[in-house]
């Protein structure tokens, strides 16, 4: 990330949007389990709420020193992060029984990569587990923000089909102003 919008993310305004809004609509009925998975914390904001919905989580975050940052503040919690690359991550099949991400797919920098990343996402989860999130929809501002940092948008349209094809037995997207949420059922 860049440094604005590593600093946005970071932000108290940012955590308390993702408390208020963000995290509440994606996850509206959804059971997250005993064992969640959290793709891309970032700076961890996501985290700190998350942690409170599930007996234990595991942070895959692929920057080594937001993963670093995470780990300390994380010590003696429920989340164990693990600084990994989610198109591979060194963990077990069928271990999850829900996973989550928010606001970092576009951060992916091609579209074989954001599927190989739905594909190890559908092969860490149980059968029955639930991939949800939220992604931002391209725009002029979507895109400033992004300067000097990877920005590759998912088109709404065609990511049903995709989390179909990495391993997902059904998928719904839904379509905001500014964002996208997904929910995807192994």
């Amino acid at each position: 990330m860049n440094k604005a919008h590593l600093e946005l993310c970071s932000s108290d305004e940012w955590a308390d949007g993702l408390k208020k809004w963000v995290i509440p609509n994606a996850l509206e009925g959804i059971d997250l389990g005993d064992d969640v998975l959290e793709v891309g914390p970032g700076p961890g904001r996501t985290t700190d709420i998350l942690r409170d919905m599930a007996p234990q989580m595991t942070a895959v975050e692929i920057d080594a020193s937001l993963a670093d940052a995470l780990t300390a503040r994380m010590a003696g919690t429920n989340v164990t992060v693990l600084n990994a690359d989610a198109t591979e991550m060194p963990l077990p099949d069928d271990r999850f029984s829900a996973a989550v991400s928010f606001t970092m797919l576009h951060h992916v920098p091609t579209d074989a990569e954001q599927d190989r990343l739905f594909g190890e996402v559908a092969r860490v989860l149980r059968k029955g587990g639930v991939f949800a999130g939220v992604d931002s929809l391209d725009s002029t501002d979507f895109r400033a923000l992004h300067v000097d940092d990877i920005c590759n948008p998912i088109e709404p349209a065609g990511l049903q089909a995709r989390l179909i094809n990495a391993g997902f037995a059904e998928a719904h997207i839904e379509v905001n102003p500014y964002v996208m949420q997904f929910r995807a059922v192994k």
